[in-house]
């Protein structure tokens, strides 16, 4: 500083102001910032909506594979394993050869009985499980299927919803292939 000059006081703000001293947004910021409010719902709402196609893919999965589970015990034990859908109730379950419910192999001390309602996958129905006119399939020791009346299986398909996506499972009649679409 040099001698006799008085300190020069500079004050900085956040935000221009205006020769007439009002501040607020021009219209361009105003675009700008509902432009970005526009992308940012955009990408939330299909993750909101996704929830339910979650669930019903998963849902589908499941079903999927506890079916194969079926079949592979059954060709493992050289007995009939069969999976009985309840679609009053939601749920299915894997009954051995007796035709009672079998153990599950993960939760010790409870039986393998799947529901929908009230769970994870809440919200998913089990629209239709039609195995030639019946809800059970039976899987023998080279893991054919059979539908609940003991004969071959002619068509074998589960149908499932969830919020407007629906899946189907199919068991092909004579390899007792399970395909999910």
């Amino acid at each position: 500083m040099l001698e006799g000059s008085s300190p020069r006081i500079v004050r900085l703000t956040a935000w221009p102001v205006s020769r007439h001293g009002r501040g607020g947004f021009t219209v361009l910021e105003i675009i700008v910032v509902v432009v970005i409010l526009a992308i940012a719902a955009a990408m939330v709402v299909p993750m909101i909506s996704s929830g339910e196609t979650t669930k019903v893919l998963a849902a589908a999965q499941r079903v999927a594979a506890d079916l194969e589970y079926a079949k592979s015990m059954a060709i493992t034990s050289g007995c009939y394993y069969r999976v009985a859908f309840d679609t009053a109730a939601g749920s299915y379950q894997l009954e051995g050869q007796n035709g009672a419910v079998i153990a599950h192999p993960v939760n010790a001390g409870t039986n393998y009985v799947v529901s929908f309602n009230g769970g994870q996958l809440d919200g998913v129905q089990i629209v239709s499980a039609n195995f030639d006119g019946t809800h059970e399939v039976r899987f023998d020791g080279l893991g054919s299927p059979y539908n609940g009346s003991g004969n071959h299986l002619t068509s074998g398909v589960i149908t499932l919803q969830g919020g407007a996506l629906t899946q189907t499972i199919r068991v092909e009649p004579v390899t007792g292939v399970i395909t999910i679409q």
